[in-house]
């Protein structure tokens, strides 16, 4: 297995299988990649259903084989492609791709890097193959939005050159541990009911280890938890570290990264949050209260969401849009804080590349500009 670093002078977590993953951030703006050895495997992952990818996908195999002499791991599904089965001067470098089949087959130990051809989603779904330490990722813009795509395939071998020689910037995009736990009632007390003593929620506690762990997920953007087809508000109680800070009548709530929080929470009135600060951001969904506005809570507490017991009607949780359930009585979901981060390669810098993302997808702070004034003495005139 091929290994890299992140130079920043952290102290590195004994039990992480990457050593480039560290416990904490001294210096944000020394995040450097460097390679122990050089790369050798790399994870392709292509946008599906979307046939102007193909020529890139090819470029991109056809240089990572023939000029860099790497293994490329593709996707089954991808390499079986009819556009490319019928090109038979892709033939040869077709023949030479490691396929694998998400959800049966193991890849997480013998990939160094990850090239991504797409968007945003294509990257989410790169991070949910790797459910513990995950790659150094390198994003290229071929999609709708790419927020988090900061590099230009006009000039891909250039920079994934760049990227192989080492040196490159890393920002260390933060996930999310969530588990879902079911039937809690039958091996614990419900929690007390929400009821305000002077103005205030009292600390009620609740036993966050009963019940049976049923679904265990690393997470980069947000769960989202929600009142699914029901025409009935939602009502879910919130914890933090096992102490009931607040329940949530609304649409419902959603819990992101930073990452995540120029997505859906920034759609819900959330504030946007650079993906190096140490931070979860708490965002209600259509609150039916004019005073609850988005929190953010540090790094490492522990949440967990359970209907309240006057619930009129079950809700429903996705995991970065995906694995979406039911969550009834007696169920819970509990998010944290990983350990697993996603290295993703900045283009230019941590500070740039996000800035950029800002004005570019979403046009931050966009506006018509003021017209100057002609001299001095209109100024002087307007103000009197």
């Amino acid at each position: 297995m091929n290994l890299c670093r992140f130079l920043s002078g952290w102290r590195r977590r004994p039990a992480a299988r990457h050593p480039g993953l560290w416990e904490h951030i001294q210096d944000p703006a020394s995040q450097r990649l460097t390679w122990n050895k050089p790369p050798v495997n790399v994870l392709v992952i292509r946008k599906v259903r979307d046939e102007s990818l193909v020529e890139p996908f090819k470029q991109l195999c056809s240089f990572l084989v023939e000029e860099k002499q790497m293994m490329v791991y593709v996707e089954r599904r991808v390499a079986d492609d009819a556009s490319l089965s019928k090109d038979e001067a892709f033939g040869s470098i077709r023949n030479q791709l490691c396929t694998f089949r998400e959800g049966y087959d193991d890849i997480s130990d013998c990939i160094d890097l990850i090239i991504c051809l797409g968007g945003d989603g294509t990257l989410l779904y790169a991070s949910s193959l790797f459910q513990g330490s995950v790659p150094p990722v390198m994003a290229f813009h071929l999609g709708s939005l790419g927020f988090l795509t900061p590099f230009k395939f006009e000039s891909y071998k250039i920079e994934v050159a760049k990227v192989f020689e080492g040196n490159a910037a890393i920002t260390l995009r933060s996930r999310l541990k969530v588990k879902v736990v079911k039937d809690m009632l039958q091996t614990a007390e419900p929690p007390p009911p929400l009821q305000e003593h002077n103005g205030l929620l009292p600390h009620g506690h609740t036993n966050s280890e009963a019940g049976k762990v049923t679904l265990q997920l690393q997470v980069l953007n947000e769960v989202v938890v929600d009142r699914g087809p029901s025409s009935y508000l939602s009502n879910v109680d919130l914890y933090l570290d096992g102490r009931l800070i607040t329940s949530v009548q609304g649409d419902g709530l959603i819990v992101s990264t930073p990452t995540g929080s120029t997505a859906y929470a920034a759609a819900a009135g959330a504030s946007m949050i650079h993906p190096n600060v140490p931070a979860i951001m708490v965002t209600p969904i259509c609150p039916h209260s004019l005073s609850f506005r988005p929190i953010v809570v540090p790094a490492g507490v522990e949440l967990m969401i359970t209907l309240s017991p006057d619930a009129r009607n079950a809700a429903w949780v996705s995991f970065d849009g995906r694995r979406r359930q039911e969550i009834r009585h007696g169920d819970c979901i509990k998010i944290t804080t990983s350990c697993y981060p996603v290295p993703s390669i900045c283009c230019h810098d941590l500070v740039y590349d996000w800035f950029e993302s800002l004005a570019q997808c979403l046009h931050w702070n966009v506006r018509k500009r003021q017209a100057r004034l002609a001299d001095i003495s209109d100024s002087s005139d307007t103000e009197s």
